[in-house]
């Protein structure tokens, strides 16, 4: 079995051995063979301890069951860190994530558990507190940090904090609530009027605010009680080793009003920074770029990169060749300047999939989808800040419509009935994936697995990925190859390893199209080794005659 699928070129292993100096293939290079004919490992994955590299997001619930009940747990997770890190920077086995995300692990009354019932437990369909601290302490001693969603905006209709400030105004009919009496009723939104996005409670005349569903009652952060109970479950988190948050449906604190989420962020990031100065906050903020970059301004690191994301973003229009490369890369670089200058120590999230969209496999279609797909998140990992890899997308697993389609079963075999397979959650529609089970891609060296592996380890190699700052070469970029140039930030900015400083720029070439494409290399570059490939199938990427020749979906990094 060939152990690499992506070609992965380092240190100026050329196919054909078309650069000078390439030297005899030793014995290890011929046992790698893949894709490519070498795989030179003179440049070797780094492990540079700082908020940038690639994280992973879990749904617990689909992910791995080791109690035999049909729904994933958290001794699950641990048992398959390996899996996503094993540690060591020298084995080639892991995915090589150094973060892991996991949506929504509290105590809920839903499968996805996005209607919380008590901050500071554990659900029990996922275990116990105890499962939660050996799975932390596991991830740590693999450089793995921990982020678990964050669901601020509203409660379950069934945490006690409503259930009492129902209970309250029922009990006082017209008469004015007395915050001194029950102080709950000011956590929340009530009005006497009907108003959109409000549901009436049964029993009497009040009205809640429940922007997303009756069930979740949205919370009134303005409060200061409310937002002691917050400061309180992040120390509690933080005791539980937990590295930082994603902050769910930032957007929608204050419905309308992104000046005040803003503001609450501000406060949160305060907050959080004050207890733990490296703690990485993540906003979803499911809108434009132009609205969701100014929420940096609060002074958290990362807002998901939206416009890149999901199947009318700018990296699917690209691939489908409906927006030209050329505008890709000057979008990379548009938008690390727009970050930056709102906020220097902004941590660029970009993501291509996540639980709330349909998944990549269904994006394209023909003989071609499979190399669309791969070359689509290559190009998400190609970008700068911490990269987001939603389980199953490696293995290219299909879900669309209905939310829970979108967070089915995590495919590790084909049986179904395997050790340690999840039951898909009620309403979904189970479904024969197209690219198989892990068992099966593990084995295909030329499989979406392997692929997307190559290429999360081709940003460990080659720490200026995910930390250079991006300029578009428009000289060198057409409508179906992007060009761009990784440089070292002048100012290293806070959050970023000094260990960046001293790394050679690299120059990255991205075809994106069905076509193989040529480039031609004048100046310096004519002169720059061909250090990094990723490739779809058996397609080489060649140098010769001062050109570069990209196969179609080909991916050259030059040094």
């Amino acid at each position: 079995m060939r152990k690499k699928l992506v070609a992965l070129f380092l240190a100026a292993a050329v196919v054909g051995s078309l650069l000078p100096g390439c030297g005899k293939k030793s014995s290890t290079e011929k046992k790698l063979q893949s894709q490519m004919i070498t795989v030179n490992h003179k440049t070797k994955q780094k492990n540079i301890q700082d908020k940038y590299g690639s994280a992973y997001e879990i749904f617990v619930y689909s992910y791995y069951d080791t109690n035999k009940d049909g729904i994933g747990d958290l001794k699950g997770v641990t048992k398959k860190l390996d899996y996503i890190n094993d540690g060591d920077p020298k084995t080639e086995d892991d995915l090589g994530c150094d973060a892991i995300w996991l949506m929504p692990i509290m105590p809920s009354t839903t499968y996805h558990k996005y209607d919380v019932t008590d901050y500071c437990a554990i659900d029990p369909d996922y275990g116990t507190m105890e499962d939660f601290d050996e799975m932390v302490e596991a991830c740590h001693k693999r450089g793995i940090r921990v982020i678990i969603d964050f669901v601020m905006n509203h409660t379950s209709s069934k945490h006690p904090w409503f259930q009492e400030a129902v209970k309250y105004l029922k009990s006082i009919g017209d008469a004015d609530p007395d915050p001194s009496a029950c102080p709950y009723v000011n956590y929340y939104n009530f009005s006497r009027e009907s108003k959109t996005g409000y549901t009436k409670i049964d029993g009497c005349n009040w009205y809640y605010e429940s922007r997303f569903w009756s069930e979740m009652p949205d919370l009134n952060l303005e409060n200061e009680a409310v937002r002691k109970e917050f400061d309180d479950i992040t120390s509690f988190w933080f005791k539980h080793g937990v590295d930082g948050f994603r902050m769910d449906a930032a957007s929608q604190y204050s419905t309308g009003n992104d000046g005040t989420n803003t503001q609450d962020l501000k406060w949160f990031n305060d907050m959080v920074k004050a207890k733990k100065s490296d703690a990485t906050i993540v906003a979803e903020v499911w809108t434009s770029e132009d609205v969701y970059s100014k929420y940096l301004s609060s002074g958290i690191e990362s807002t998901f990169d939206f416009d890149y994301a999901g199947s009318d973003g700018y990296i699917t229009k690209t691939v489908r060749g409906t927006r030209g490369a050329d505008l890709l890369a000057q979008s990379m670089q548009e938008t690390e300047e727009l970050e930056r200058n709102i906020n220097p120590a902004y941590v660029g999230a970009p993501f291509y999939v996540n639980h709330d969209m349909n998944r990549s496999a269904g994006y394209y279609n023909g003989d071609t989808a499979r190399s669309q797909v791969e070359v689509s998140w290559g190009i998400n990992n190609l970008m700068s800040g911490r990269s987001y890899l939603y389980y199953g997308e490696e293995l290219g697993m299909k879900g669309s419509g209905e939310d829970p389609n979108k967070r089915l079963p995590m495919q590790w075999e084909k049986d179904q009935d395997a050790s340690g397979m999840c039951k898909p959650a009620v309403g979904a529609e189970m479904q024969e994936m197209p690219y198989g089970s892990l068992g099966k891609e593990k084995k295909d060296a030329y499989s979406i697995y392997n692929y997307m592996k190559e290429s999360i380890q081709l940003r460990n190699r080659f720490p200026l990925i995910a930390r250079g700052e991006t300029k578009a070469l428009a000289d060198l970029s057409t409508s179906k190859v992007m060009a761009i140039q990784k440089t070292v930030p002048e100012t290293i900015p806070d959050g970023m390893s000094e260990e960046i400083k001293g790394e050679k720029a690299l120059t990255i070439f991205v075809n994106t199209s069905g076509e193989k494409q040529t480039v031609k290399l004048t100046g310096e570059l004519a002169k720059a080794s061909l250090v990094g490939v990723l490739v779809t199938g058996k397609s080489k990427v060649e140098v010769k005659e001062g050109k570069l020749i990209l196969p179609a979906y080909g991916t050259a990094i030059l040094q």
